[in-house]
């Protein structure tokens, strides 16, 4: 069943690829959504895929990343399947 999931990453998440690692993470896997920066310096990912797809995503954001997360804000959702792509938000 696929599933939604909506995550706002704190710490020095941004300067340090994280957009494009997760973009190119979600291309390899399927998972349509967008990952932004914040003004705040969080960024926030939201992602549609089968349960067990974001899960896989998740983990491999959290291990490429790990150094550079301090805490992750995360919620999962029913899936709107608004989406076709993997982008970088606006």
């Amino acid at each position: 069943m696929k599933k939604q999931v909506h995550v706002f990453y704190t710490g020095r998440v941004q300067g340090v690829g994280f957009r494009f690692t997760a973009i190119d993470i979600a291309r390899g896997l399927d998972v349509c959504g967008w990952v932004k920066n914040l003004r705040d310096g969080r960024v926030e990912l939201v992602a549609e895929a089968e349960e067990d797809t974001l899960k896989d995503f998740l983990s491999r954001i959290n291990t490429l990343f790990s150094r550079y997360i301090q805490d992750a804000e995360v919620e999962w959702r029913a899936a709107l399947v608004e989406f076709k792509d993997f982008t970088i938000g606006v």
